[in-house]
């Protein structure tokens, strides 16, 4: 049966047409102001790529921030639920998902049938999610997609106390201004961010295999960050944003 998952996020609408549990297609777009168009969009070029037409879709499932407002299926799955399928499709060993995208973080714990056995949210708290990054990242005025690989760089750690957003634009600026070098900022910047989803994962507990995924999953820099704060390696699949995708589109064959 081929069926479809539909990611709707707060930056980007995935798209997984899956079959027999293997992903025959993707397709990823910025979401926009209109996230039924971008949907479309984004559902065309998963069909595009798996060489498929709509009518050969059997089950579509959403998921995601905007999985409500999805036109395409009336059928919709939380992001937890998702997400703990999707990892453990990936990766069989996988036990712990820690799910960081643009607005939110989320922290789940899942049996090998990829079922949630507890989770945890950061509240829409921009300091544990990748706006906050964003953020800073204009600050430092660096590319975002360079921040991670210019954090690499620091050969020392250096604290940001801040907590919100706000106040951590202002600490950046200071630290700037006291002359810190900007690789060293940009290793403080992530390390917050991890420091903050690391908090919430010791609350629901861990246990290996642990996956990163989501959209901050590809910067490295925040992944070593999650390596040094939790001591231990963590899995980061090829395509983290999609696995949340795989997971709806696994939902929509049962």
């Amino acid at each position: 049966m081929i069926t479809a998952g539909i990611d709707i996020g707060a930056k980007t609408v995935k798209v997984v047409v899956a079959g027999d549990g293997k992903v025959l297609g993707k397709g990823l777009v910025p979401a926009g102001l209109d996230t039924t168009a971008a949907t479309e969009q984004a559902f065309d070029k998963a069909l595009a790529d798996a060489g498929l037409s709509k009518d050969k879709v059997g089950g579509i499932v959403a998921t995601g921030t905007g999985r409500k407002d999805c036109t395409l299926t009336d059928r919709e799955i939380t992001e937890v639920g998702a997400a703990a399928k999707g990892a453990v499709q990936v990766l069989p060993s996988c036990r712990t998902v820690i799910d960081v995208g643009a607005e939110e973080g989320r922290t789940i714990r899942c049996n090998g049938a990829g079922k949630v056995i507890d989770f945890a949210f950061n509240e829409k708290c921009a300091a544990g999610a990748g706006t906050f990054a964003e953020g800073m990242a204009r600050a430092l005025q660096v590319p975002l997609e360079e921040l991670g690989p210019l954090s690499l760089k620091s050969k020392k750690a250096t604290q940001m106390n801040a907590q919100c957003a706000v106040f951590a634009e202002s600490e950046v600026v200071t630290l700037i201004h006291a002359k810190t070098p900007r690789e060293d900022i940009a290793r403080a910047v992530l390390d917050a961010v991890a420091s903050r989803i690391i908090s919430m994962v010791r609350k629901v507990g861990f246990e290996k295999d642990v996956m990163v995924i989501g959209g901050v999953a590809l910067n490295p820099g925040f992944i070593e960050g999650m390596k040094r704060g939790l001591e231990m390696e963590v899995f980061v699949p090829e395509e983290p944003e999609y696995v949340g995708a795989i997971g709806a589109a696994l939902a929509a064959a049962e």
